[in-house]
């Protein structure tokens, strides 16, 4: 192919070959938009023979290629055209635009942003790296992730209960193999210890009984003391009883009610799972503001226990406009809608809820490309139906 160069209005020489020569002499005289569109048209091997014609050429010109490139939406070309400066964090950006993770991730250490860096390994899948990262920075709640996902649910389970994360910790724990014994062992047993505290004992028995039937736990001295005492505390065991004892209901633990959300019925059940870990636990006392007007969104809050008022209208003369108890969810939209919050929203009675936050679902659509494409699909269906209704 034969090989030219353009001169530009600052007196530098643009290379040009023949069927890059039109789009060399935009870039050359300024005319950021015909450079733009001539770019476009450019088939995908002249477009690589512009990438490597920008090597040669000055600073200047490779300032005014890399914008031609962004509003040509060629994120990868550039980002390869800015390494040439060393511009990390801009050629990191870029990459993530074009999707291109793991570069991404590399890029931004090189910027000195090892918690974005972390951040791109994990939702490109170089899930070691990320950890390692995540580990140096202690994030833990993003060390349990990654751990998770690299199925070392035992080291997990060890986070979230640092954490006091009891159903992320139960979750982790239910994910542990029966053929490891001495982990199964360790998992069945604090499996139990939660369920117990958190008033579910009767599961916790039945957790037990069924651990007592595998082969390789059969007979466990400690698994027995368990059951024992739990049945002892079932008043199960034979003793006097004023009448025979029946499970209760299980206190509710969220997984129903996060599922029941109309944004999230088309979740498969293990991405279900994944964003049930996501959510942590709050509590709110009596009389305590659960969201405040006017406040940037925090997130989803579903409710397991407690009622809270919604208000709308000036205080101190706001108006009660609605009264929600378990299984309510409020927040829903600011997980994917930045906005403020529209209604105050006050503890009627104590509170117990689950919140996942804007950053960690963000997150999590990052890192579930089929979860995020159907609750996206849902919630633009939703948005449309409030449009027509109110065009209606």
């Amino acid at each position: 192919m034969a090989r030219s160069t353009v001169e530009s209005g600052h007196g530098d020489e643009l290379p040009a070959s023949t069927g890059t020569r039109p789009f060399w002499e935009a870039v050359a005289q300024g005319t950021v938009d015909v450079a733009v569109r001539t770019y476009e048209a450019l088939a995908a091997s002249q477009r690589g023979v512009v990438l490597e014609e920008s090597s040669r050429v000055s600073a200047s010109a490779r300032a005014t290629l890399v914008s031609v490139l962004r509003r040509a939406r060629d994120f990868a070309g550039a980002a390869r055209v800015l390494e040439v400066d060393g511009a990390a964090a801009d050629v990191a950006q870029l990459h993530e635009q074009a999707g291109a993770l793991l570069l991404a991730a590399e890029a931004w250490l090189r910027a000195g942003e090892p918690a974005r860096a972390a951040a791109a390994f994990e939702r490109g899948g170089a899930l070691e790296r990320a950890l390692s990262l995540y580990e140096s920075l202690q994030a833990r709640e993003a060390m349990a992730r990654c751990l998770t996902r690299l199925r070392r649910p035992m080291e997990a389970a060890a986070v979230y209960r640092e954490l006091g994360n009891p159903h992320a910790e139960l979750e982790s724990l239910r994910a542990v193999s029966p053929d490891i014994a001495v982990a199964r062992r360790e998992a069945v047993l604090r499996m139990s210890a939660l369920l117990d505290a958190q008033g579910d004992s009767w599961r916790a028995l039945v957790l037990l009984a069924d651990a007592l039937q595998e082969p390789e736990l059969r007979g466990d001295i400690a698994l027995q003391a368990e059951h024992t005492r739990l049945l002892r505390h079932l008043n199960l065991n034979g003793g006097p009883s004023v009448e025979p004892a029946r499970a209760p209901p299980p206190p509710p633990d969220g997984y129903e009610y996060l599922k029941a959300i109309p944004l999230f019925g088309e979740l498969s059940l293990v991405d279900m799972k994944d964003l049930y870990q996501l959510a942590r636990p709050v509590q709110f006392a009596q009389g305590a503001t659960v969201l405040e007007k006017g406040a940037p969104g925090s997130g989803l809050l579903v409710l397991l226990e407690g009622t809270v008022d919604v208000l709308v209208g000036p205080a101190p003369g706001a108006r009660l406009l609605n009264t929600l108890g378990p299984g309510a969810f409020i927040g829903e939209v600011s997980l994917i809608l930045d906005g403020d919050t529209s209604a105050q929203v006050c503890a009627r009675t104590d509170v117990r809820a689950l919140r996942v936050t804007r950053v960690d679902f963000q997150h999590y659509l990052d890192t579930h490309e089929a979860a995020a494409l159907r609750i996206l699909r849902l919630f633009t269906e939703k948005l449309a139906e409030r449009v027509r209704a109110l065009s209606a």
